[in-house]
């Protein structure tokens, strides 16, 4: 059943996080941003939309066959794992600069998931 976990939250850490940068290509491709439907019919154009809409989906299948299974705090903290590697990815790929604020908000949410995670582990049976 750990394995079950394991390969299931990296799934899903993975598809959400190639969503989040498939958001990131298909804005830039995009640009500049407008609130008119020209703006709207570049975001359209780009493949990177259909990528991150096939992701979405993705995720949303993976999550519900995980919450079947897996005890709801930990697998809820666990989705949001995305946060931190989309940031790393977001620094690799992009060039953004990572903050010392968020640096630290990764480690609370890998704290608060490592936390979770062991509570519901000596509590099984």
């Amino acid at each position: 059943m750990r394995r079950f976990y394991l390969i299931g939250f990296l799934l899903l850490v993975g598809i959400d996080t190639l969503a989040q940068v498939s958001f990131k290509f298909a804005a830039l491709g995009a640009s500049p941003v407008a609130a008119n439907w020209g703006w709207l019919a570049r975001v359209m154009s780009e493949p990177w939309i259909y990528v991150a809409l096939s992701c979405y989906l993705g995720a949303f299948v993976t999550w519900m066959t995980l919450l079947v299974r897996a005890p709801i705090g930990p697998a809820f903290a666990a989705s949001h794992l995305e946060v931190v590697t989309v940031l790393i990815l977001s620094a690799v790929i992009f060039n953004e600069q990572i903050s010392v604020a968020q640096i630290i908000g990764c480690l609370f949410i890998v704290l608060g998931i490592v936390c979770l995670a062991a509570g519901t582990a000596r509590r099984t049976p």
